[in-house]
């Protein structure tokens, strides 16, 4: 899991240190909320409660974190998460939309919208207790991460968010909480044996390019219509090494340069996520269709405008795409079982190049051209 040689900043040395108590330590696996004082028992019932509500779907996530970082914008996460957890919607409404719905069976996309929606669930119910044990820490004015642990939060973050409390480094808890989304993702959700055989083969031999699930799209407020887009490309979805040094690189393209986070920002303010991709590009997603049925295809899309005369693409609000789902608790297991992970909250990445519109219209014009063809891209392995 190593990715530098460079040696540990004295940051860095302390936290290793408290990292490898943590290791050394037995962690019970019973904890006890008997033996915690009253106030802190409803704390934790209050968190798992409000988080509860929030969880809902896409939708009701992305919203509560962009709200917690509007209020509380040292957690830079919180944004980035919100961020990306915008794609995240757009994939699941994708399946529903004007492209996959005619590549995809009915079956094949409910198993890849499970697949999505359990990770954006299991990810909102790990990472949004701590930002509510965090507010509460501020109204209190004294940490309360040692509380962590009744939220099966890794032990990973404890030390890390009682560094930033002290410290106050935004970058560190930012690339910690990366490592541990993604770490957590990979345990519940990547290496689930059900989504194994259904889902990830799939993606990785046949559909990551063709679903999107390459490209986080960043856009830009802009006095145009047509809304900019930044962001980054993945190319090996499956690998947890390459999804945390994806959310290193998201992080210095989304708050190196302060112009660009502004824009940003003011994108997303004004601009409430619903799931559909007319969110940032009206001009040619919408949320209606306009296509009628029975009429013969032809591609719509060429260098990111629509060809003249022809109509938009159907990108639908989540709220039709999709039902919400009831989730069944992850089990309480730690991924954290070895110092290497702190090899990745070194050195960050710097004039990160965020340009990926054009292979981004690449991605839709291939998908037009597969439905005009009708070539049977979509193999499920049996």
């Amino acid at each position: 899991m190593a990715v530098a040689n460079t040696p540990l900043t004295h940051d860095l040395l302390q936290i290793k240190k408290d990292l490898k108590n943590k290791l050394d330590s037995k962690p019970s696996n019973h904890l006890v909320e008997s033996n915690l004082m009253l106030d802190e028992r409803n704390l934790i019932h209050s968190i798992h409660s409000h988080t509860k509500d929030l969880n809902t779907d896409n939708v009701t996530r992305t919203q509560a974190y962009f709200e917690f970082y509007t209020h509380y914008p040292e957690i830079q996460w919180a944004l980035l998460g919100h961020l990306v957890s915008r794609n995240g919607g757009w994939n699941m409404t994708d399946l529903k939309g004007e492209y996959l719905s005619k590549l995809l069976s009915d079956k094949d996309q409910e198993d890849f919208f499970m697949f999505l929606e359990r990770g954006n669930w299991l990810i909102f119910q790990d990472v949004y207790p701590q930002f509510l044990l965090y507010e509460e820490s501020l109204k209190r004015k004294k940490p309360l991460f040692h509380l962590l642990p009744y939220f099966h939060v890794s032990a990973f973050m404890e030390p890390l968010w009682n560094h930033f409390w002290t410290s106050r480094n935004r970058y560190l808890l930012a690339i910690a909480l990366v490592v541990n989304e993604q770490s957590y993702l990979e345990q519940h959700v990547m290496q689930n044996k059900q989504f194994q055989s259904k889902i990830i083969q799939s993606i990785e031999f046949n559909l990551q390019e063709l679903l999107s699930l390459n490209h986080i799209l960043f856009p830009i407020d802009s006095p145009f219509e047509k809304a900019k887009l930044v962001g980054q490309t993945l190319n090996h979805f499956t690998s947890l090494h390459e999804r945390i040094l994806l959310g290193k690189r998201l992080y210095s393209l989304l708050f190196d340069d302060e112009e660009r986070l502004t824009n940003i920002l003011k994108w997303a303010k004004f601009n409430p996520h619903t799931g559909s991709r007319k969110d940032y590009w009206p001009h040619v997603f919408n949320d209606v269709k306009e296509t009628l049925p029975g009429r013969v295809y032809n591609p719509q899309i060429k260098d990111c405008s629509l060809k003249q005369g022809v109509c938009r693409l159907f990108s639908p609000k989540l709220q039709y795409a999709w039902q919400n789902v009831e989730h069944t608790d992850a089990s309480p297991s730690d991924w954290f079982k070895e110092l290497n992970a702190l090899d990745y909250l070194k050195k960050p990445f710097k004039n990160v190049n965020g340009e990926i519109q054009h292979a981004y219209c690449k991605t839709l014009e291939t998908l037009g051209f597969a439905i005009f063809t009708k070539k049977a891209i979509f193999h499920r392995k049996q």
